[in-house]
């Protein structure tokens, strides 16, 4: 089974691709994570990657898709894998496509984990995490149970992300709207997209999820 998921920053696609790959054999594939991955490994895409951002320039899509296409073709994610933040635009959509046909492959479903914005933003901004162990909490919706003390580690030290502030989120929502949100049609053409509502509960918008896999192919 391969997926792709979809939806705005801060709306826990991360999160909910890694309860899905666990639960149903399948591995995330993160394009920031796989470029590393290649570059470290000096794989001839690794390489190409590599003499791109060495000169200050973004990869191309093709490099992109190359990365995605030199993974996928690992015994690793024989079982499937789930495209976690990729493709970005309908220009990697389309390449993505054409390479998983030439390989006999193809996208089962593509779930899309819907927000509300301004909820997404009160969540977003409120975010901080452990320094020692990665643990993640929110000013207003998950603190620490004892005061600047991991529940987790019991580190006292915590970070936040410079672009996790309302200002900074409100950009990055922009960006996916009016790039990466075109894709929804696209898919939904193909009968493809499945919506879930991100703004529940994590175990419960694992529990979409699931239902919404399990019953692809039912109509």
């Amino acid at each position: 089974m391969n997926l792709i998921f979809m939806g705005p920053p801060g709306s826990g696609k991360g999160t909910q691709a890694k309860r899905i790959a666990a639960a149903y054999n399948l591995v995330q594939l993160s394009t920031g994570d796989m470029l590393r991955q290649a570059i470290e490994e000096g794989t001839e895409v690794g390489r190409q990657a590599k003499s791109v951002m060495d000169a200050g320039e973004y990869v191309s899509d093709d490099i992109a898709v190359a990365i995605v296409s030199e993974k996928i073709a690992t015994p690793e994610c024989s079982s499937g894998f789930i495209l976690d933040g990729f493709p970005r635009t309908l220009n990697q959509a389309d390449s993505l496509d054409k390479m998983l046909t030439a390989k006999g492959m193809e996208i089962d479903q593509v779930v899309e984990i819907r927000v509300d914005d301004e909820k997404l933003i009160a969540r977003i901004a409120g975010r901080f995490s452990c320094s020692d162990c990665g643990a993640a909490y929110h000013d207003q919706f998950n603190r620490p149970k004892r005061e600047k003390v991991c529940d987790i580690c019991g580190g006292i030290r915590f970070t936040r992300r410079d672009d996790d502030n309302a200002e900074a989120v409100a950009v990055r929502l922009e960006v996916y709207y009016g790039q990466t949100a075109p894709l929804l049609p696209y898919y939904d053409a193909q009968n493809r997209l499945v919506s879930v509502d991100g703004m529940m509960d994590i175990d419960e918008v694992t529990k979409q999820i699931k239902s919404a896999i399990n019953g692809h192919g039912d109509d």
